[in-house]
This record gives structure tokens, sequence and C-alpha cells, in this order.
């Protein structure tokens, strides 16, 4: 067991300030790895502010973060995939227990023993798991994921959350190359729907509610920007796309959306509301569309997600900040301030 520096919250309604915390020796199969950035999801301030307390309520102190990119510092003697000054991310989950069917299909965020890489039991140390908020952390080598180092590092660590809850999706719809695709909302997930959508050669809409969105959209990959609360905009595209990624998390007239569907369309929810969608049935049955949901993607599909931003060079739109500034970025994004996602430097962690 070694010290390593963090930030922690000591209740829902402290601030994030500096903490040491244990992090466990290397067991032959785990990866050491120096954090060097970490970028900050908007499930970070809903678990420090234990906004999520009836399905996971948080265990103080919490250091978040769970979108991590970092460089190998030692190895177990077991492991053969990675060495010393490897470039490597860690995403939401850190363990699972690699026997149930849901592990066999690549499908670990669905293991009923999935640990995840903050506020879950810590079978190593006891207590519950410390995140990304930190100078270092110790994975088991299943959980590690292989970086493209040419790649903007800054920019790669919200691909392992915003990044991979986008693109499997799509993925998982099918061939969207041709197809009309609409993304809900410009956010730090929307803002990923629509690289990843054009890359994949749909034809992309975006959804928004903000005029000021719109040359921001169009310089992402968008082919159309419609702003929502403009009815005729909306009419205009009645029965008509094939896919639809809805990443916003506030309250929304999701059957308006669901009218924009052509038959046997299908509008995926990313976002998570945290008040219940009222659905029409005749938005689903005039249509014979469907809604469905998704949630980040297995270790596999993630690697492949990462490999194929390092084949389009894509990384998230990020402003850089150091830790001591995380409490003030927590402010900005709960104002959507920030264009699309903040990347923590960990450097700055040294002087602390």
């Amino acid at each position: 067991m070694y010290n390593a520096k963090a930030y922690s919250a000591a209740s829902a309604t402290s601030s994030l300030s500096p903490m040491k915390i244990n992090r466990r020796d290397l067991d032959e199969h785990d990866v050491q790895i120096e954090i060097l950035f970490c970028g900050i999801c908007h499930s970070d301030i809903h678990q420090v502010r234990n906004e999520w307390s009836s399905i996971m309520p948080t265990v103080y102190p919490i250091v978040p973060g769970h979108e991590i990119v970092g460089k190998v510092a030692r190895v177990g003697s077991a492991v053969t995939k990675y060495k010393p000054g490897d470039i490597v991310a860690v995403g939401c989950m850190v363990d699972s227990d690699g026997t149930c069917p849901q592990c066999k299909a690549g499908l670990e965020q669905f293991c009923q023993n999935m640990i995840l890489t903050f506020n879950s039991p810590d079978k190593h140390l006891g207590g519950v798991t410390y995140g990304g908020y930190s100078d270092s952390i110790v994975v088991s080598d299943r959980f590690v994921l292989r970086v493209p180092s040419y790649l903007n590092l800054a920019g790669v660590a919200p691909l392992l959350c915003a990044g991979i809850t986008t693109y499997s999706p799509m993925i998982r719809w099918g061939d969207i190359k041709g197809k009309k695709v609409g993304i809900l909302g410009l956010g730090g997930l929307g803002h990923m729907g629509v690289k990843f959508a054009h890359v994949l050669g749909a034809h992309v809409v975006v959804f928004t509610t903000s005029a000021s969105k719109k040359e921001d959209a169009l310089r992402l990959g968008a082919d159309e920007v419609v702003i929502s609360r403009n009815s005729d905009e909306m009419q205009k595209h009645n029965s008509s796309f094939d896919f639809i990624l809805d990443t916003i998390s506030a309250d929304h007239d999701i059957n308006a959306y669901l009218n924009l569907l052509h038959h046997d369309g299908n509008l995926t929810l990313v976002g998570a509301p945290t008040k219940p969608l009222p659905v029409s049935a005749f938005s689903l049955i005039m249509g014979r569309r469907s809604i469905s949901g998704s949630n980040i993607g297995g270790i596999a599909e993630t690697q492949e997600m990462l490999d194929f931003c390092g084949t389009h060079n894509i990384t998230a739109d990020v402003e850089v900040i150091p830790i001591q500034k995380v409490n003030e970025a927590y402010e900005r994004m709960l104002k959507s301030d920030v264009k699309y996602r903040f990347s923590i430097d960990m450097a700055s962690l040294k002087s602390e």
C-alpha cells in the first residue's frame, strides 16, 4: 500500500479539496498508472452531491473521476500487454467477475459484480474505490486500455465516458452511412455524437434550443442545425430520421422527437433526466418506432472506440484546467459554461 495525492469531497455540500489516499500494492495482474489527465463528467457532480442517492448512494470521502489517461509506471509480474512508459486509459469500470454471461460476451458494464472506478466497494483495501482526481491509480490489466499516443491526451480523457457513451449505440444500431441521424443537445455527450456520426458518413442534424450553438455545430460536423423551439423547423423534419441520439439530461418533450423518426426508426437515450419522460403510445405505434437506452460499453468496444478515434484523429473539445479550479469548473458545468468538457491536468496536483 502506498499514499497518493487526490482531491476529494467530505460531504454532499463540501467543496473538493486535497487529501492523501491509499492505493494498493501491485498484484501480478495489476498496472500502476501515473495519471496525466482526468475529464470531468456530469456524473461526477451527481455523485459528489449525492444526487443519485436512491440508486447509488455516495460514500464519503469521495474521489471522483472515471475519464483517466496516464502513463504506465509499473506492472505486475504477469502483465504482458503493457510496460512502463506506455500511454493508457481507464474508464468507468475497474473490475468485474469475468465469469458471468455478460462478461463473457464483452459486456462488463452489465455484470452484476462490476466495480466502478469510484464509489464502489473496494475488495482490496476495504471501503470504496477512489477515482481519477489523483496522481496515481492501480487497476487490473483487464480494465486498462491502450491509447494512440499521438492524440491530444487532454482531449482523449473524455472519450472514456462521453466518447464510448455516444459511439456504442451508433455502432450497435448498424451502418449509419448515408442515413439521417439526429443529435439532441450539443454538450459534452452531444458534441462527441456529432463527431462520430459525421465520420461514420451520416447526414447529421443537431437539435438545440440555442441559436448561438449553430455555428459550432456546423464546425463539429453537422450538416444541419434545428432550433427545437421553432415548431416550423421541427415540422420540416417530421417522419424523416433513421436514428436519433438523445443526449439531453434536462426534462424535455421526447414525443416531439419520436415523431421525427420514420417507420422503424429508433431513438436512443444516453442523457439521464432525473424525472421520468412521458411517452405517448401513439408516437411509437404509428410508425413502428422504438426507444431504447444505452450506457457506456464493454472493454473490447471501448478499445475499438479509442482505435477508431486514433484512425480518424477524433478527440473531445476540452478546456484544460488545474485541479485547483475543479470547484469552479463544477459550477460552470451546471451553467453549461464549457466547450465541451473540462480536462484536469494532473501535473497541477504536484504542488499540493
